[in-house]
């Protein structure tokens, strides 16, 4: 496979590179002065990466583009977590972890922002009613969201806890935006749609576990809200029987946007642009 195309030269932001500018993002700025607000600066000029993807190829502004990557956290990958504790297998989730390893840091110097949802439960649970609490505790007994871990490495799915943490591998750098959910979709009930409107994004390259859960709903829930959905099929991963994928990758195919993998992604990037 081609090396990727570093790009050498960057677009930092519009507060730290413009005397004036107001906003984090240079897509969505305004310049101020003691004398007048402008709302009408310009935008940079799209990055256009052309990507093989299936049911057609498509065209991204990397200019307008984030990844989000989903749940791959301790309680979901690793030995020791709450999919281990229960008797799932917790390995079929890392499958992602290499494929996001070489993707990720091609991303993040195309200063496309890296954006880490991942469930992190109030240690009260007081916003979890208790169908979302069934969900994971359907016999009313057992170790369920907010129950502690056997092995004492902290409470599952709890923020700030080893539990919910991301995996070692995959550790979110500097400059990354992470954002807490507490249901399946990761835009309900969170900042995620307004801190991608306010980065100026308009299309969004999926990736975490599980395919046929997390990853889903929440890219059905960005389309729906108007985002250009992109799966990165290696990078997604589940426990679930091998027809719950296949039928995801279907649906986002026919119904909510497109599918792709990581290679192709890097093809794309390392063309001269």
């Amino acid at each position: 496979m081609t090396t990727p195309l570093i790009p050498t030269t960057k677009t930092s932001s519009a507060e730290t590179t413009t005397p004036g500018a107001l906003g984090k993002s240079p897509q969505t700025h305004w310049l101020a002065t003691a004398a007048e607000v402008d709302m009408s600066a310009p935008p940079p000029a799209p990055r256009p990466v052309r990507i093989a993807a299936a049911p057609q190829n498509v065209v991204i502004d990397l200019r307008r583009t984030a990844i989000v990557v989903i749940d791959l956290q301790n309680d979901f990958c690793t030995e020791g977590g709450w999919v281990d504790h229960i008797g799932g297998d917790y390995t079929a989730d890392r499958s992602p972890i290499a494929p996001l390893q070489a993707l990720l840091p091609v991303l993040r110097a195309a200063e496309v922002p890296v954006i880490w949802v991942n469930w992190g439960n109030r240690p009260d649970l007081a916003n979890m009613p208790p169908n979302q609490i069934h969900l994971y505790k359907n016999s009313g007994t057992g170790v369920g969201l907010g129950d502690p871990l056997p092995n004492g490495r902290g409470k599952v799915l709890e923020k700030d806890s080893w539990a919910a943490a991301v995996v070692d591998e995959l550790a979110p750098l500097p400059g990354d935006i992470s954002v807490d959910k507490h249901r399946i979709s990761g835009f309900w009930d969170t900042p995620l749609d307004s801190i991608l409107r306010n980065l100026g994004i308009r299309s969004i390259l999926f990736a975490g576990c599980n395919t046929d859960q997390c990853v889903l709903h929440t890219l059905t829930d960005a389309n729906f809200l108007g985002y250009g959905c992109v799966m990165l099929e290696d990078c997604c991963a589940t426990s679930s029987p091998a027809f719950c994928a296949e039928a995801t990758v279907w649906n986002v195919k026919k119904c909510f946007g497109f599918v792709t993998d990581s290679t192709r992604v890097l093809q794309a990037l390392a063309q001269p642009g």
